[in-house]
């Protein structure tokens, strides 16, 4: 379903802009489930913690620093190379090309980026499984933004400076509502995909979500 227009004019856009986990595959698939699971092992080893105090203090970081490693570098003064290399270890054996995905994706007009909290090389993994890597121009990930997560403005202008997107041309589409409102701001349509695990749900508001789907081949199949 979306709101507040009855269809979508692909036309209308030159570049997109897509979130990477739970965004690209389905929060269903369960790769983001990998994720979670080896981010409170990481942290029930390095402060031996047993696993709810390790889940606790995953959240928590979480909620308060917008990424677990950037809370461990803030809290703890970690470097997170290891832990972003250890959490992005995920199996990806049962993750076979899409040619749906890979069809809608040819049929989108303009460049297309993804835009991640997560790293580069765990997008690459992600898109590579799928088949879909070659449709994407460039990736703004965790490390290019010295670690500054989403939500934070000021990394929403160097992606659209560094890709050389216009904002008032682009379409972003993301599964944590919060990290559109940023998007909003700055006059991108936002695509705000709506699924029970999105952590950020409590604080959307209406006024910075301009469609809603259930997720990503949900929205492209109303593109017709």
């Amino acid at each position: 379903m979306l709101r507040r227009a009855s269809s979508f004019a692909a036309d209308d856009y030159n570049s997109w802009i897509f979130d990477l986990d739970n965004t690209i595959y389905p929060a269903e698939s369960g790769l983001f489930d990998q994720v979670s699971y080896r981010m409170t092992a990481f942290i029930q080893e390095t402060f031996n913690l047993d696993r709810d105090g390790a889940f606790a203090l995953q959240k928590d970081l979480f909620r308060r620093y917008g990424t677990t490693a950037r809370g461990l570098m803030e809290d703890h003064n970690m470097d997170p190379q290891d832990f972003l290399s250890y959490v992005h270890d995920i199996d990806l054996s049962g993750v076979t090309p899409d040619a749906e995905l890979d069809a809608a994706l040819a049929n989108l007009p303009g460049k297309k980026v993804i835009f991640t909290n997560g790293t580069t090389r765990h997008a690459t993994r992600i898109l590579d499984a799928y088949g879909i890597a070659h449709h994407f121009d460039y990736c703004y990930d965790i490390i290019e933004a010295q670690h500054r997560p989403k939500p934070d403005p000021l990394i929403y202008d160097e992606l659209l400076d560094r890709a050389g997107l216009t904002a008032s041309k682009a379409v972003m589409v993301e599964d944590m509502a919060v990290n559109l409102k940023p998007a909003a701001e700055r006059g991108i349509t936002t695509i705000w995909l709506d699924h029970q695990f999105d952590w950020g749900k409590p604080e959307m508001t209406e006024t910075h979500i301009d469609y809603i789907a259930r997720d990503l081949k949900s929205f492209f199949r109303t593109l017709g």
